[in-house]
């Protein structure tokens, strides 16, 4: 009997290992989420604003979103065990909102695809998997932090806060 018990247990452990808890969870939880906001961020700013500063100190809206986009190729080449794609080198270049928005969400896609291509085991294989994974979560939500300060200065609802506010005008 207790074996039979031992079985099954180990059986059980073995399908929620299976499961990918900490990939599928951050990715719906976290990685979607901060992607379409940082994307709708950077569709919301007008085209002017791409070179607005909060204070002189700081980056501007379109160093914030190409910040982003470096981390991302870097990190989820990290986690394709590839070198970084050749867009990554022509980042400090760009300036305008077609060309910055473009190639933030090029880094999405490809950050996109390398997380669809791994799983738990993969992510945890390395101290460099586990932190480029977890890096790609936390920097974009750090990063979008900071856009937020710059749409709202700029008039602009966020694209986080204009989805909430759609979904409870949808449940009333």
């Amino acid at each position: 009997m207790r074996t039979k018990l031992l079985v099954c247990l180990c059986a059980s452990l073995g399908s929620l290992a299976a499961q990918n808890t900490l990939t599928t969870t951050a990715t719906q939880r976290y990685f979607t989420s901060v992607r379409r906001n940082l994307e709708g961020a950077a569709d919301a700013m007008p085209a002017e604003k791409f070179g607005y500063r909060l204070t002189a100190g700081q980056m501007t809206f379109a160093e914030w979103l190409l910040h982003s986009a470096d981390r991302n190729f870097t990190d989820c080449a990290t986690l394709k065990g590839e070198s970084a794609p050749e867009a990554q080198h022509q980042l400090t270049s760009l300036k305008e909102k077609g060309e910055v928005s473009k190639v933030l969400k090029d880094s999405f896609a490809y950050c996109a695809a390398a997380i669809d291509a791994t799983n738990d085991q993969k992510v945890l294989a390395s101290p460099q998997t586990t932190y480029a994974f977890l890096h790609v979560i936390v920097h974009n939500n750090e990063i979008y932090g900071n856009v937020v300060g710059y749409l709202r200065s700029s008039g602009i609802v966020p694209p986080s806060t204009a989805a909430r506010t759609a979904q409870k005008k949808a449940e009333k």
